[in-house]
């Protein structure tokens, strides 16, 4: 077998691992850059340039099991720099639209959009934590992982922010008018796959 060949093989192998650690990520990976950037077309170039990134260091990756937190650090790292690059003007949770309030779930009920938005009244740093472990399942280990903290400290602003929503959420709720809302429209996933990261590549 040629050298070329070979290489060709070890292409395609690494190109098959990569799809699959990536590929069932994608939803988690879009609505954790949906709730940093509370854009959606910015969660998709979010997520999309995350995803190059990943896979040109792909090889830097030793440990295959730790590829989730590896993802989600990523991802964490890519908003933050989209924020440096252009700044995003942020609006009030009060007049999103009912489409870009949905993501936490498929089903509407009062309950809730009532926790939903008191998730976006809280501090970044209390709210991200507490939606990696809510929203996305990781352990504390691996949300200081991602965040860069401390197990410890992950703790403690888990019980914080959870204080802090419980007492958001004991507050008199105040009443809107109520809005047209319009039909969910899901991202195309089918933008976000890993082929864009394979173009190029040899």
């Amino acid at each position: 077998m040629s050298q070329s060949m070979q290489q060709a093989r070890r292409s395609v192998a690494k190109q098959e691992r990569f799809d699959v650690l990536t590929r069932h990520l994608l939803p988690d990976l879009y609505r954790y850059a949906f709730w940093l950037s509370r854009d959606h077309l910015l969660a998709q170039d979010v997520v999309q340039e995350s995803l190059l990134r990943a896979w040109q260091a792909f090889d830097s990756l030793k440990d295959e099991g730790s590829a989730m937190s590896w993802l989600f650090t990523i991802v964490r790292r890519e908003n933050a720099r989209m924020y440096a690059r252009k700044p995003i003007h942020t609006v009030d949770i009060d007049v999103l639209d009912y489409h870009e309030q949905v993501e936490l779930s498929t089903t509407v009920n009062t309950d809730v959009d009532d926790i939903r938005g008191a998730l976006a009244q809280l501090d970044d740093g209390y709210r991200e934590p507490l939606l990696l472990q809510a929203l996305i399942g990781h352990t504390m280990k691996e949300i200081a992982e991602i965040m860069g903290l401390t197990p410890n400290t992950v703790c403690i602003r888990l019980f914080r922010a959870r204080e802090k929503l419980r007492a958001i959420l004991s507050k008199p709720k105040r009443l809107k008018p109520q809005r047209l809302r319009q039909p969910y429209r899901r991202p195309n996933f089918g933008l976000l796959t890993v082929a864009a990261c394979y173009e190029g590549d040899s």
